[in-house]
């Protein structure tokens, strides 16, 4: 009796026991679980990449560098050491980026792409692709391929360079006379441009109170970048009454690119030409002409009074010989 029922505790001891050791064996499983990091769940090769700012904006304006670039961050969720191999297309533009790089498990590492543009490109965008391709893993070939690629645009940003071109810089004209006067306005930025045209104030100011009429068949014109110019028009009459002198009169042609003025800072070109109106005195005629002619008949008229008289005195003496 006594050794039947020791042997029915033992058992009963042991199966407690053996619960309990399966249950202590979950528990732990489940804290190795817990406490393992993420990449120890991934097996074989893996990569990942972000890229920031997704456009590139490149300013290839006189003076600026020609450069934009993007950061790029590559992430290695294995629990091994990674050799990456960056490639870099950018549809025809030069670029800078490192070649291969090691990223240790569950690491990220940065890097920059620059792309460098041509001096005064056209205004476009352009497609940069950049791909992480894994080489090694812990030294070795990778078991499987792991690759990641992210996709952005290079914008190459627009700028402005105006032009003003006169065809007559200097005209004399007679008053109440009509000239109309013409200008060359020139786009030498890399898209096309608004261009708003015409006198300045000061310059319009001055010549109406000189008494001129100035008006302007447009006052805006669109022009192809690096084409042919663009001919603006300011239709002008002169005073009517010039007065007794000739009077030199001054008028200042602007161009301006409607694109800068709208991007933080206008860029205006002018050109000035002189007007020359001259006096009139009497119908046909001129002050220094006419003091000219009237001064010249003065001296003839002049010197035939001498001859005259010397004449008559030598007449005289021959008529009275003994005197």
């Amino acid at each position: 009796m006594r050794w039947g029922r020791l042997d029915g505790l033992l058992g009963e001891f042991m199966s407690a026991w053996k619960r309990v050791a399966v249950l202590l064996a979950i528990y732990m499983c489940s804290l190795v679980a817990v406490a393992a990091p993420a990449s120890a769940q991934v097996s074989g090769a893996a990569i990942s990449m972000t890229c920031a700012p997704g456009q590139i904006q490149v300013e290839v304006k006189p003076g600026a560098t020609l450069t934009g670039y993007t950061t790029c961050t590559v992430s290695n969720p294995t629990a091994y050491v990674e050799k990456v191999n960056i490639q870099v297309t950018s549809d025809g533009l030069a670029t800078a980026a490192p070649g291969d790089m090691y990223v240790g498990a569950g690491q990220d590492v940065d890097f920059q792409v620059v792309v460098r543009a041509n001096p005064y490109m056209q205004m476009q965008s352009r497609q940069l692709t950049v791909s992480a391709d894994v080489q090694e893993i812990n030294n070795l070939p990778p078991p499987n391929p792991a690759s990641s690629q992210v996709n952005a645009l290079i914008n190459i940003m627009q700028f402005s360079i105006v032009q003003v071109e006169a065809i007559e810089p200097f005209v004399q004209l007679m008053p109440k006379t009509d000239k109309n006067f013409q200008f060359k306005v020139y786009n030498f930025g890399n898209q096309i441009d608004r261009m708003k045209i015409g006198v300045t104030e000061n310059s319009r100011d001055s010549l109406e109170e000189a008494g001129f009429t100035v008006n302007l068949p447009q006052n805006v014109v669109t022009i192809e970048p690096n084409t042919a110019p663009e001919t603006a028009r300011v239709l002008v009459r002169t005073p009517k009454n010039q007065g007794w002198s000739d009077a030199y009169h001054v008028m200042e042609f602007y161009a301006e690119s409607e694109f800068a003025c709208q991007n933080g800072g206008c860029n205006r070109e002018s050109q000035m030409i002189t007007v020359y109106v001259r006096g009139v005195y009497l119908p046909g005629f001129e002050v220094v002409p006419a003091i000219s002619m009237i001064a010249l008949a003065g001296a003839v008229a002049g010197r035939r009074l001498i001859n005259q008289d010397e004449d008559a005195e030598d007449a005289w003496r021959d008529s009275a010989p003994g005197l």
